[in-house]
């Protein structure tokens, strides 16, 4: 009669728990870790190849050559650091903690990958190396939780994607600040010394990240943490096997990340020496804003439409913006609508496979029995950010590099084609692939509903 009761009460338990809304505090400390996230990361990504080579002095193919092995360590490192959470024990839980513990180190080696000390060139190499590897490793510790957290946030899949679009929005407000104002301010700080500007500038982004992620571990609770167990490193390894949703999704949203990054590190060239305005970056980079109207609508799209369907519309979008802007030429009000375009794709594209990746969770552990939520979450996540957006920046670099690049130079012909295609053609080619990719994904979503039933 006990056991009977117990029972009773655990279900009623679970319905509540997956019926409940999430109150205000924590769906806003929830997206505040994006919004530190992408204010540093995104920094990061969006102005390291520039800041290499027009301003720390390092040639282009070196600079290709750091982002190059820089990925060699993130094949690595979001795996590792998917495990060590699916390990993790503390009375905060399990994704939490990273935030409390890595938010000053976070903030620190994004910094120092912006000092530029005045170094022998080898010693610069060097050094751009060692501070890129080890703001990418600490970011992952920040990142990976940010989505391996979702799912034991709530159990109510509609919460999950209200929480993922705060999430969304949180991540473009980092995102919009630093692509409108990281080069205006670079140039109000450095008054004519780059050095000096991107210093102070990304010092004051690090101080506002560390604030934030303290805010997240502080307004944020997981749930179930007593009943998740550590995973041994082999089961989580096993949750992989014929979870195909996960592969797919892992794939596409990489050729999502490498046209992005396409676009976002090669808008400063293509302003400067294409459109010989190089103001006209931040303007663009502004119009990201674009992408929170996309973000915003988008539970309301996934109720009428499929999310595979919705993901392939974005990835669809953002590729057309790509081609209008191949298209403009000259004429800054062509490409300035192709980039709104774009990003009203690109808010689709990237928000969604944050919130399949939780179907996925769930999907791996109907079909394995394994629920590596931190394992699976980093690969899908951490991992593909960071490849994409490496590969994103380093492919640009060489193609660039072949066709003659020369920082602070009059480009020839062969260079402004090169950096043109990087800009427009090549991110379009990589959404229409990721697109491709997704088709695969309508089966298992329309056999999600039978998944979660089951697990219930």
């Amino acid at each position: 009669m006990m056991e009977g009761n117990t029972a009773k009460k655990l279900k009623v338990g679970i319905k509540e728990e997956t019926n409940s809304k999430l109150s205000l505090k924590r769906v806003l400390a929830y997206a505040s870790t994006d919004t530190a996230g992408n204010l540093l990361y995104c920094t990061l990504t969006s102005f390291i190849m520039y800041f290499y080579t027009d301003v720390f002095g390092i040639s282009i193919a070196s600079a290709g050559l750091i982002l190059l092995i820089a990925r060699i360590f993130d094949a690595l490192d979001a795996p590792i650091w998917g495990l060590v959470i699916d390990h993790t024990r503390t009375k905060w839980g399990k994704n939490r903690p990273y935030w409390l513990w890595l938010s000053i180190p976070f903030g620190l080696m994004v910094f120092l990958a912006f000092l530029a000390p005045d170094l022998s060139t080898s010693a610069k190499f060097t050094y751009a190396l060692i501070t890129y590897i080890l703001a990418g490793v600490v970011y992952t510790g920040i990142g990976t939780p940010i989505t391996a957290i979702l799912p034991n946030l709530t159990n109510n899949s509609t919460e999950r994607v209200r929480l993922n679009s705060w999430r969304s929005n949180g991540g473009m407000i980092g995102y919009l600040i630093t692509a409108s104002f990281t080069l205006p301010l670079v140039e109000f700080f450095g008054k004519g010394n780059d050095k000096l500007g991107f210093q102070v500038t990304v010092g004051i982004y690090a101080v506002i990240a560390i604030a934030l992620l303290l805010f997240a571990f502080a307004g944020t609770k997981e749930i179930n943490t007593k009943s998740i167990k550590s995973i041994p490193i082999k089961q989580s390894l096993g949750a992989v096997k014929g979870n195909w949703p996960w592969i797919t999704l892992v794939l596409a949203f990489i050729f999502y990340w490498l046209g992005n990054t396409a676009r976002t590190s090669t808008v400063i060239y293509y302003s400067e020496y294409n459109l010989g305005n190089k103001n006209l970056a931040s303007i663009l980079n502004g119009l990201v804003v674009f992408q929170m109207v996309s973000i915003t609508i988008l539970p309301f799209i996934v109720k009428r439409f499929l999310k595979t369907h919705t993901q392939i519309i974005g990835f669809a979008i953002a590729a057309i913006g790509q081609i209008i802007i191949a298209f403009a030429g000259s004429n800054v009000s062509m490409v300035i609508c192709g980039w709104v375009v774009a990003s009203l794709g690109t808010g689709i594209a990237v928000t969604l496979p944050f919130a399949m990746l939780s179907d996925t969770v769930d999907f791996g552990e109907w079909k394995t029995g394994i629920r590596a939520s931190g394992f699976l979450t980093a690969i899908g996540s951490s991992f593909c950010i960071k490849l994409g957006s490496g590969l994103g920046s380093f492919i640009p670099s060489i193609i660039m590099e072949k066709a003659g690049y020369v920082a602070n130079v009059t480009q020839s012909a062969a260079s402004l084609a090169a950096i043109k295609f990087c800009f427009t053609w090549l991110p379009a080619i990589f959404f229409v692939v990721g697109a491709i990719i997704m088709l695969n994904y309508i089966k298992y979503e329309k056999n999600e509903a039978n998944v979660r039933n089951q697990l219930s």
